[in-house]
């Protein structure tokens, strides 16, 4: 059971839980815990994750509008980056800090103190536990910036957290995740949506997401990234798409892909492929439009909604309709992703599996086998798509519009490619012409209850705005004016 209702949410939420759990506790044997399974936990947290993740409502996640894969028909403030009036930086800060990060530290708490389960067992599932809290932690990170760290799941102690170093934390998390990989073998959690219990798989898992943490710090930090990248591949990481951190969803209610809630039970049409995308995979002419997109405008014609502008969904190419079915999986990390970051790998000469070419070619391969669509060997062949001569001054720009394209539906993905590699080009919203962000802004709730830790976290990133820059985040990628 969730001891106490975190604190950067609502102070005020804060103290009536605090005083509940001070009476609640009395009752309680904390070397026998019975309220909450930690298999339930685990899952509540897994799902969670997932579900915020994959959701396109408009009030939870908008990754998808940021990379300018989708873009909106009738309410446009969110096309346009006002984050603020739904309030959508609290809504992500508080369902990744609360119903994520706190279950999987409540989960490793409740195994830890079961006198059933074997010390192997228990660690296990404490690895488990925090490979999630890794992935979710680096992916705050990679919204925000500088976050709550090392004081935030502990409001008893730490009432107004202290917000950590972006830099420091991603040092933390890679020596963490090193930690945790050894434990990955025997039982786990009796409840795993990923992996089935399959503790190879969550090994495969763990070194893919290291692999991630060490390819955004090439950049900013070489030794580390190189170091954390090498160990990661030497260790195993994905090989195909039988690897993928896949969530199946089921056919009914309350465990459908919240894609299916917004766009089918929801009975709206809220969104429709941008120009941004669809008028770059017309100039390549590539088959992934097919299932990508709907052929609700004739075959093979495919016009993207103007980015940011008030579009007429009937006027405008549809999104596939794969994307519209209850059981349609969530994704957490595939093998195309992992394939791309080893392709920059071996652009910068690491030691890696494959050359630049090699890993590039199964990028896109990895995402044409998900899709399900036919024709690769003819689209790697093209000129513009061919390494040797794809479009693209370097091998940064020739893996960034590539790996943009196998994004799809990874809506944070697509926008960090575009944050990490400077490439596709994105346009400026047609109705507001507001800069593409660069970060989430920090939760309201942070400015007037943790006020203190929130202004000086503010001031050591360079400002609290949307188009302040991450740490690993060095150079402008490039914006139709």
């Amino acid at each position: 059971m969730k001891k106490i209702a975190l604190t950067i949410i609502s102070l005020v939420t804060l103290i009536s839980c605090q005083s509940d759990d001070k009476y609640e506790n009395y009752n309680r044997d904390p070397k026998n815990p019975t309220q909450v399974d930690s298999d339930f936990l685990f899952n509540n947290a897994q799902k969670s994750l997932v579900d915020q993740m994959t959701s396109t409502n408009v009030n939870l996640n908008v990754f998808r509008l940021l990379g300018q894969h989708w873009t909106e028909t009738t309410y446009i403030d969110e096309a346009n980056y006002d984050l603020t009036n739904r309030n959508i930086p609290q809504s992500h800060w508080s369902e990744m800090y609360r119903d994520v990060l706190l279950d999987l530290e409540t989960a490793k708490e409740v195994a830890e103190a079961n006198v059933e389960l074997s010390a192997a067992e228990k660690a296990a599932r404490v690895a488990q536990a925090e490979v999630l809290m890794v992935y979710t932690y680096q992916q705050l990170v990679d919204t925000y910036g500088n976050i709550p760290y090392t004081e935030a799941l502990d409001a008893e102690q730490f009432p107004l957290p202290a917000y950590d170093d972006a830099a420091t934390i991603y040092s933390d998390l890679i020596t963490r995740i090193d930690a945790a990989i050894p434990n990955l073998t025997g039982t786990g959690f009796g409840i795993d949506n990923l992996y089935g219990g399959n503790m190879a798989a969550w090994k495969k898992f763990a070194n893919s997401v290291k692999l991630r943490l060490g390819i955004r710090l090439t950049d900013v930090n070489a030794t580390l990234a190189q170091s954390t990248v090498e160990s990661a591949v030497a260790a195993g990481v994905f090989t195909s798409n039988s690897d993928n951190a896949v969530y199946e969803y089921q056919g009914a209610t309350p465990n459908t892909n919240p894609l299916w809630v917004d766009l089918v039970q929801s009975g709206r049409s809220d969104f429709v492929p941008a120009n941004t995308l669809v008028d770059f995979m017309n100039d390549l002419e590539d088959p992934r439009r097919a299932v990508y997109f709907d052929s609700n405008m004739g075959e093979d014609t495919y016009v993207g909604g103007i980015y940011g502008d008030s579009n007429t969904f009937s006027n405008f190419t549809h999104i596939g309709p794969s994307l519209h079915e209850p059981t349609f999986p969530g994704v957490l990390l595939d093998f195309s992703e992992v394939s791309f970051y080893l392709a920059e790998a071996a652009a910068r000469s690491y030691s890696v599996t494959g050359t630049v070419e090699e890993n590039y070619n199964n990028g896109i391969t990895a995402s044409f086998e998900y899709w399900g669509v036919d024709g690769v060997d003819e689209y790697l062949a093209k000129p513009e798509v061919a390494y040797a001569t794809a479009t693209g001054a370097d091998w940064k720009e020739k893996i960034g519009n590539q790996f943009w394209l196998a994004m799809y539906n990874r809506g944070f993905e697509a926008w960090t490619v575009w944050r990490k590699y400077d490439t596709p080009t994105f346009n400026l919203p047609a109705d507001t012409g507001n800069p593409v962000p660069t970060r989430y802004t920090y939760p309201i709730n942070e400015l007037t209850l943790n006020g203190t830790s929130w202004e000086a976290a503010a001031e050591a990133i360079g400002g609290d705005e949307q188009t302040t820059k991450l740490f690993w985040d060095t150079t402008d990628a490039p914006v139709n004016e």
